[in-house]
Formats: structure tokens, C-alpha cells, sequence
């Protein structure tokens, strides 16, 4: 399928996702090239009718050792990307932003688990040769979960083969967003979100067990639209919330869930009384699943993203608007507008100091949480940002001798069909210290931004857009066409890149000096990639406030 020689595609599959010729099978970076290992998409039997405005997102899924009988089900290390990413991310995806366990033929028998609770939809084995034994399925494994049209998809990371282990169809509505709990405490650890504003809470594991034509024990929310009938657009569990977690809707509202709840009680919430101010209401009955509304702006909320450490959750919208939210004080922190047009994506740095957002200026904007600003502008994109992320697993070459992080890097992808990669030196970026007059030049200075910009903001102010003389601008130190469809999210793993395309196609990209290795050693080199922790030299999630 690919020619290494001259590092192109060669020959064009009979998938709706054929590549040409045009696309590289590498790209160069400093360090070295990434290389294209493999590549992940829907069966190509899948009908490719008109998808509608849904867009294919990515949740990477690391799932442990089986516990013992009478253990809960665990989970561990998830990263998201999304449209809004995605980021994921995804914030995908992130987010942020693997091991090789699961066998073919064969397992450690792992038990089938029937029992489903709500009527889903139908559930179908993939169409390939590939189909696992789910009867012997082992219970751990790394994971892509994606949608496409009606269908979740769920993929073995580690195998090369194309098609998924796994599809579920939805057919009632179109699933848009889904995340994977990081620390579950009992079996349901995936989320899954639909167009048509209903939200699941499914086993992972429990799934991949099943050879059924339903998906098996799912928690159902907001059922037919009980509680808002606007289409998902965005859900994360609370980091450290112990199975608490957070729809965003297109209709500016965001809830807040309790995944062991029935939701029996009245889940209704009064009437906002001012579209255009935050606002929280909570449940009248200590019964009612949803626990919380939260009102964030009029039109709809375009991505979610939690700070690691769960202080801070960020939103953007439709308005153009990144917000700041701090979880437990449900309380408005900062925010500010994009240049022009929506946002449509965005990530935290691991150190919870540095906020990415993207969206239809062509911009990916560095936010700072010291400074309640945006610090800088990365320029390279021809088209909508709808992905960005920050490389947790990328050292730095240089340190300034304190422990904190001085260089970052991040990616973003676009409806360009491109792959950014950005390095970023905060301690060294240029700051204009006063906006030029026509026709002048304006004055620069190098140095720590925060003494150079205007005095810090009060607390909650959403600050204007800003001037373009106004903010530094940095250039990518790659620009990579990818894929031939625009692209909806990127991961960063320790050993890879993942970027995927609207259109549901998956690639994944080694990083330098892990390909060679790769091939003889898969079981050993991605069996760390989701268990260790990410390289971070500062504090995570230790944002600092100037009153």
C-alpha cells in the first residue's frame, strides 16, 4: 500500500477514503521525521450517504488489566479530539493530548456480560476478517473510539489492520461527541453524545465483550430530549469527580451529571432570564440527574476542555469567546474574543498555564492564565482551525533552571487539510509594548510578556478582541498536508501523532526513532504510552492569579 522509497502513497484503496498520490508518507521536524505507521477508518461497506454537520471525533481509550470478579471495572488515561478540538481533543482530544494486548485468536477469557438496561439501537460486528474473538477478549487494550454518520467505531490501536473490531449504529440520531473517563470507579466509563441531545453512559470493556446485536448496560440521559433538545456538541467527565460529568448543548447550556443517577426527580430548570450573562441554576430535588444548568452565552458552545488537576473548565462558542470557568466556585474567571468569527476548538497546556483555542480567524491563539490574555497568535493556516493540542510528551531542549517549563510545543490541523506543529518560548517571545501609529513601526521587547502587558483584568471581564499589532505573532515549524478531507482533530501520544478527518479516516504518525523500533517491538514500545505520565517540568495545574 505505501511506497517507502519515494515516501508517497502509491496505490489508491477502494475505501471512500483512497488517498493520492500527492500525500507524503513523512514529515521533517527538528528532531527528526514522523512517519506515517498505519492508518484506521470505517469498513468500506459503510454507506456513505451525506453525514449532515456531524464530524468525526477521536477518543483514545486505555483500558488496564481485567480486576478480579468482584472488583469494579477500571479505566485509565484518556485523551480527546474533537471538532471543536479537538481536540481533546480532544480536548480531543485534550486533549490532549497504548499497549499491545489485545490478541486475535485467542484470549485470556474474559467473560461475555449480557444484561443490556435501554434499548439503543442495533449493534453490529465489523464487516471484516478482522472481527475479534469478543468471547476471549482479554479486558485490556488501547483503543480508538470514533464516530461516523450513525455509527460509534471502536478500533484496536495497535493493529494495523484498517477496519474496526467494533461498530454500534445509533437509529434514532447522528452521535457527535463521546469521552472516555480517565479514573472510573465502576464500569461506565465511556460517554457517548447525539445530535439529538441524548447522552449514554456505556462499559468500554462491557462492549468489546459482547457479540450481541445491542449495546449492553447503557445509562441513558436526557432522554428523548427531556431536558434540552439541542444537539450535543461537546462532553468531558470531571477530572476527580467520581463519575460527575458535563454535556455541552448548541443552544449555549451546559449540565452537569451524575452518572449513578436514574435522574427520577423534576430535572426542570428555570427560564434564563438574560441570555447574554452566565448564570447557574441547580436542581430543586436531590433525585434529579441533571444536577446543574449552566448558562454560558446565546448560540451554541462549540468545545469543552477541563484543566488537568479539574480547577478550570474552558468553553468556546459561536460568539467567538473563550471562557474560563472555576468548576467548584461555578464562577466566571476571565475569557476573551477571537479576532473574528467562532471558535471552534480548545486545549490545555498540562501545566494548566497556557490555553490554545482555534476557529474561523485562521488563528490559533495562545492564552495566558497568568496574564488573562492572549499572548500570542500562530499564523499558518489557510483555513478554519478545528483542532489543537498541546505535545505533553515533547521535552523541551533547554530549561531555564527552575523547573518550569520555558518552551511548549502544540499541533493544530484545519479545514486545510494541514498539520501544524508550533514551538513556543514564552520567556522569549516578542511583545509590542504600545500599538504603532499609521505608518510607523512599533516597539518591541523581549522578556517575560507579563510586565509588558496592561494591568491584569478583574475577575470575570471577557476582554475585547484584540488589535493585530497588539499581539506577537509566531510561525509553525511545520506545515504538513495530511489527509485529502479537512481535518477534525489531533492526539499526541508518547510514541505517536494521531490526526483524523471529518470524514472518519485515522492516521497515525511515529514519532522519530519509534518507527524502526516499532515494527519488532510493538508490544513493548506502546505498552508505556498511555501508562506513563506525561513529561511536565512545572506543577500541573498550577495557575496563578493576579488579583
Amino acid at each position: 500500500m505505501i511506497n517507502t522509497a519515494n515516501g508517497t502513497i502509491s496505490t489508491s484503496s477502494s475505501s471512500a477514503n483512497a488517498q493520492s498520490p500527492g500525500l507524503k508518507t513523512y514529515f521533517k521536524t527538528p528532531e527528526g521525521r514522523y512517519k506515517l505507521h498505519y492508518e484506521k477508518t470505517h469498513p468500506s461497506s459503510l454507506l456513505h450517504y451525506a453525514h449532515g454537520k456531524t464530524v468525526t471525533q477521536v477518543t483514545l481509550a486505555h483500558l488496564k488489566e481485567k480486576p478480579a470478579p468482584s472488583t469494579p471495572t477500571s479505566s485509565s488515561s484518556s485523551y480527546s479530539a474533537s471538532s471543536g478540538v479537538r481536540s481533546a481533543a480532544a480536548r480531543w482530544l485534550g486533549a490532549g493530548n497504548g499497549s499491545r494486548t489485545l490478541g486475535f485468536a485467542g484470549g485470556n477469557g474474559g467473560s461475555k456480560s449480557i444484561g443490556s438496561t435501554s434499548r439503543i439501537g442495533s449493534l453490529g460486528a465489523s464487516s471484516s476478517s478482522n472481527s475479534i474473538n469478543n468471547m476471549n477478549f482479554d479486558g485490556k487494550g488501547t483503543y480508538l473510539i470514533f464516530n461516523v454518520g450513525d455509527a460509534i467505531f471502536i478500533s484496536d490501536l495497535n493493529s494495523q489492520d484498517k477496519d474496526p473490531i467494533k461498530s454500534i449504529n445509533f437509529s434514532n440520531s447522528n452521535p457527535i461527541c463521546h469521552a472516555f473517563d480517565q479514573d472510573a470507579k465502576d464500569g461506565h466509563d465511556l460517554l457517548i453524545g447525539l445530535n439529538s441531545g441524548d447522552v449514554y453512559s456505556v462499559s468500554l470493556r462491557q462492549q468489546l465483550q459482547d457479540v450481541g446485536k445491542k449495546l449492553v448496560g447503557a445509562q441513558h440521559y436526557n432522554k428523548d430530549g427531556s431536558v434540552n433538545n439541542s444537539r450535543c456538541t461537546g462532553i468531558a467527565w470531571v477530572p476527580g469527580g467520581d463519575g460527575v460529568f458535563m454535556v455541552a448543548h448548541a443552544d449555549g447550556n451546559m449540565y452537569v451529571y451524575e452518572k449513578n443517577k436514574e435522574g427520577a426527580g423534576d430535572s426542570s430548570f428555570p427560564v434564563v432570564k438574560d441570555q447574554t450573562q452566565f448564570s447557574v441554576s441547580h436542581a430543586r430535588y436531590s433525585k434529579s440527574n441533571p444536577i446543574a444548568r449552566w448558562h454560558v452565552c446565546q448560540g451554541s458552545i462549540n468545545s469543552i476542555a477541563f484543566s488537568h488537576d479539574g480547577a478550570y473548565l474552558a468553553t468556546v462558542g459561536r460568539d467567538g469567546y473563550l471562557r474560563v470557568f472555576d468548576y467548584s466556585k461555578e464562577q466566571l474567571v476571565c475569557g476573551g474574543k477571537s479576532y473574528y468569527g467562532a471558535l471552534l476548538c480548545c486545549a490545555w497546556s498540562m501545566d494548566g498555564k497556557y490555553i490554545l483555542t482555534g476557529g474561523e480567524d485562521d488563528l490559533v491563539q495562545v492564552w495566558s492564565m497568568e496574564d488573562r490574555k492572549v499572548v500570542a497568535w500562530g499564523e499558518g493556516h489557510n483555513s478554519w482551525v478545528s483542532g489543537v493540542a498541546f505535545d505533553s510528551y515533547w521535552s523541551s531542549p533547554n530549561s531555564d533552571g527552575t523547573g518550569e517549563t520555558v518552551m511548549y510545543r502544540f499541533g493544530s490541523v484545519g479545514q486545510d487539510t494541514q498539520l501544524l506543529l508550533w514551538d513556543l518560548e514564552m520567556d522569549e517571545i516578542v511583545v509590542p509594548l504600545r500599538r504603532c501609529p499609521p505608518g510607523g513601526s512599533p516597539t518591541y521587547s523581549t522578556g517575560s510578556q507579563s510586565s509588558h502587558w496592561d494591568n491584569i483584568s478583574p475577575l470575570g471581564t471577557l476582554q475585547p478582541a484584540p488589535s493585530i499589532r497588539d499581539v506577537p505573532k509566531v510561525s509553525p515549524l511545520v506545515a504538513h498536508r495530511v489527509h485529502n478531507e479537512p481535518l477534525s482533530g489531533l492526539i499526541f501520544t508518547q510514541e505517536s501523532v494521531l490526526t483524523v478527518c471529518r470524514e472518519g479516516n485515522i492516521k497515525i504518525w511515529m514519532r522519530p526513532g519509534v518507527g524502526e523500533s516499532h515494527s519488532s517491538n510493538s508490544e513493548t514500545v506502546l505498552s508505556n504510552s498511555l501508562k506513563d505520565k506525561p513529561f511536565v517540568s512545572s506543577k500541573i495545574g498550577s495557575s496563578s492569579y493576579k488579583q
